[in-house]
């Protein structure tokens, strides 16, 4: 029987994926993490951080001996996969559901053997998901456009963990029937179907007056921030994500 592979030198290139591993009980088995890693919020202070989500010294890298590196298709780029693969051994990410980031959770927990921790994980997100949808707010449907970007303005459609979670969230995306995340003007007609304006703190970090700006173009909308990380990052951080969601239609009848 062949002896099942352990990892005691872990690289975590995708944020999202970083706080799982430490919420998994991993975090003695990071030796690697990048700048954007930032929740625990100390992490960066106690691990080597080996650059960003795009851009990575390859040559820290290899000095650090990993012995498995972790990425995301949408997070890394496919070159600095390649080059990785020539260090150690790389498992790539997609993940463009809420089924899918479950099935991370899963994943990880059997190659890390950590399997009652990611189950504890997974059972505690369903639970705040059931508990959401009892408040039925999903049935109001109300039509949104979700910033992501500005110069150019972009938006999350279709094909993406973001639009995944603005349906979870009980919400519908006016951009649904496009992919990824396209370049628009605010211009555009499309843009008078959206009942509430949803700009993101991440990637690009939406601020106050950016709702001032779109609240001159568009007065008879609502427009308000929200928090990227609970809409973007799959991982344990989902156990946060239905709490906010409850708090966002309470919000809405105050912008």
């Amino acid at each position: 029987m062949t002896k099942k592979q352990t990892f005691s030198r872990i690289i975590s290139l995708v944020p999202s994926q970083t706080e799982l591993l430490v919420d998994l009980g991993l975090k003695t088995s990071l030796v690697g993490v990048t700048k954007f890693c930032v929740h625990p919020s100390d992490l960066r202070k106690e691990i080597i951080v080996v650059g960003g989500t795009k851009q990575v010294n390859f040559q820290k890298i290899k000095a650090l001996n990993p012995d498995i590196i972790l990425c995301n298709k949408e997070e890394n780029t496919l070159d600095m996969v390649e080059e990785l693969q020539n260090i150690t051994r790389v498992e790539v990410s997609e993940v463009n559901t809420f089924d899918d980031a479950l099935n991370l959770i899963q994943f990880y927990g059997d190659l890390f053997d950590v399997k009652p921790l990611a189950q504890a994980i997974i059972k505690n997100i369903k639970a705040e998901r059931s508990k959401f949808k009892k408040l039925q707010y999903n049935k109001l449907q109300v039509k949104v456009a979700y910033f992501i970007w500005q110069d150019p303005y972009m938006v999350a459609a279709n094909n993406t963990f973001i639009n995944s979670m603005i349906e979870e969230a009980g919400f519908s995306n006016i951009f649904d029937d496009r992919s990824r995340y396209p370049e628009i003007r605010l211009s555009q007609p499309i843009l008078k179907q959206a009942e509430v304006i949803l700009l993101s703190t991440e990637p690009f970090p939406f601020k106050a007056k950016h709702v001032r700006l779109f609240k001159a173009q568009f007065p008879v909308k609502k427009v308000m921030i929200v928090n990227g990380e609970l809409f973007s990052w799959y991982g344990s951080r989902l156990q946060l994500a239905f709490d906010y969601f409850g708090s966002l239609y309470e919000k809405l009848n105050t912008v």
